[in-house]
């Protein structure tokens, strides 16, 4: 199946990923993390960037971003993962020795309902999914530890949702999500999708002039 081009419109909802270069791991203790996370806060600040949620994973991270320009998202993701790069290579005394990530971020379009709810979650219950911590709120580099332990300070980083968070989200993101929300969600990753009902997905393909067969994209079952 043909992947889509890459969009960047202001006031739309981006799930964005990017791995380590072989996936290797290179986030190895807390600096490595606290680095990353100084560089996002400077990042959201500099581009005046709406950060919804985000998780940062050994060897790859995940964020929610909802851009309020168009071109942003690129200017963001750009100056983002070009200075973690060198500030990386600098303390780890490496400079000139190869790439830090795979390659470009991946980024995809997400609906502003249920769809992003279970976006979210998914995001933001990766550490627990991967055995790293007990509870999603446990895991320090990620939104849902900022939102519920972090500091005023801390939680400046993260922008409202466009959407009302359920009274018994902590709980939600603690479950085992439904095996279809989730590979629905992977799909539209592994196929660079945007993840939605197909009718919002047949939508944004036609108005932003997106040119892809969409044989094979299934109607999710989640809500929208």
């Amino acid at each position: 199946m043909p992947r889509i081009g890459r969009v960047d419109v202001g006031n739309q909802i981006y799930h964005v990923i990017n791995r380590a270069n072989a996936r290797v791991q290179i986030f190895d203790n807390d600096d490595d993390y606290k680095l990353f996370e100084s560089i996002l806060e400077e990042a959201t600040e500099r581009f005046d960037m709406r950060l919804l949620a985000y998780c940062i994973m050994p060897n790859h991270f995940h964020l929610i971003l909802y851009p309020k320009k168009d071109g942003d998202l690129s200017k963001f993701m750009g100056w983002l993962t070009n200075t973690h790069t060198r500030r990386w290579h600098t303390i780890k005394r490496t400079i000139g020795q190869g790439h830090l990530y795979q390659g470009r971020y991946k980024s995809f379009l997400c609906q502003k309902d249920n769809y992003l709810l279970t976006l979210l979650r998914y995001v933001e219950q990766n550490a627990k999914k991967a055995k790293l911590v007990q509870k999603s709120e446990n895991w320090k580099w990620s939104s849902l530890w900022r939102r519920e332990k972090g500091t005023i300070k801390q939680k400046k980083i993260l922008s409202p949702w466009p959407i009302d968070a359920p009274k018994d989200y902590l709980s939600l993101v603690n479950q085992i999500q439904n095996i279809e929300e989730e590979d629905n969600i992977e799909g539209s990753i592994i196929k660079s999708n945007p993840y939605g009902d197909l009718d919002w997905v047949e939508n944004i393909i036609k108005k932003f002039g997106l040119e892809q067969t969409l044989k094979g994209v299934g109607r999710p079952k989640n809500g929208g």
